[in-house]
Formats: C-alpha cells, structure tokens, sequence
C-alpha cells in the first residue's frame, strides 16, 4: 500500500518537523499509538519503539529515521509485522510562519493474515497522519526533546 499526503500549514516548518521528530509525545495525541519509547537520537538520526493498539489491532514496531532538520526524515523499519515499511516526511519552509508538509508511506504486512485484521485499520491511521500532525501543530505547542545531563537527546 502506498500513501501520499501533503498539506499547506501555517506554522514553521521547524514546528512540524520537531512534533514529527519526537515519537516519545505520541501517545499524547494520536489514539492508535499506546506507548512510544526513544531508542537512540542524534542530530542526523532517532530510532524508537512504537505500541500499536487500536480496535483491537496489537502491535509493535521500530522505526530508524535519518533526518536533516528541518525539512527531511526518512523512515525505515527496523522491526515489526512488516514485509515493507518505507517513508518520508518532507517539509518545504513557504515563510517565517507556513510550510508545506509532504508525506509518503509504502508498507505491506508480512502475512495474510496481519493484512486481512489489520490492514483496514493500520490503512485509516496512515491515511490520516498528516491531519493528526497538522492539528497538533495547530492546538499545542511542541516539547522540547529531553536531554539527559551527559547533554545527549533522549
């Protein structure tokens, strides 16, 4: 399944990508993401554990991400129910306060079985992340990522 998104957002692009970036806030605001645990995180990659757990689909998941901020993280899987998982996020700054966020996804579960009970569901979550990134820029203000006193992003 491949998905394609993009939106026009009035907000900085450094905004968007620093909530994109920070997996650990997710459960805060998207349903389907129960727990989100950071692996590791420098200035060019963050890897984390995600919990998947919506309607009765149970999952998890972990992603590393390269990136370039502000305006670019890829995203690959390192492991989950998965044949292929590959993505990324595009964020094109438009002026000081708007950017245009662009998002491609291309996964495909590793069974039948995982594409018949969760595919539906994992397809609508999918289909719908740019919104839940975009209105969360909207509502809230981002948190800074936390760092450990070695001075190292957690």
């Amino acid at each position: 399944m491949i998905v394609r998104r993009s939106a026009l957002v009035p907000q900085p692009a450094t905004r968007l990508f620093d909530l994109i970036e920070a997996a650990e806030h997710y459960p805060r605001f998207l349903p389907w993401c129960a727990d989100a645990q950071i692996v590791s995180r420098d200035d060019q990659l963050v890897s984390a554990d995600l919990r998947v757990c919506w309607h009765g689909m149970n999952f998890d998941l972990r992603t590393r991400n390269p990136k370039q901020r502000p305006g670019y993280m890829a995203i690959h899987l390192e492991r989950g129910p998965f044949r292929r998982f590959e993505g990324e996020w595009r964020l094109t700054e438009l002026a000081s306060d708007a950017c245009k966020v662009n998002f491609a996804l291309d996964y495909e579960f590793d069974s039948a079985f995982m594409t018949r009970a969760a595919g539906p569901l994992f397809n609508r979550i999918a289909d719908t992340l740019v919104d839940a990134f975009v209105h969360q820029a909207l509502v809230t203000a981002v948190p800074p990522p936390q760092r450990a006193p070695d001075g190292v992003d957690r």
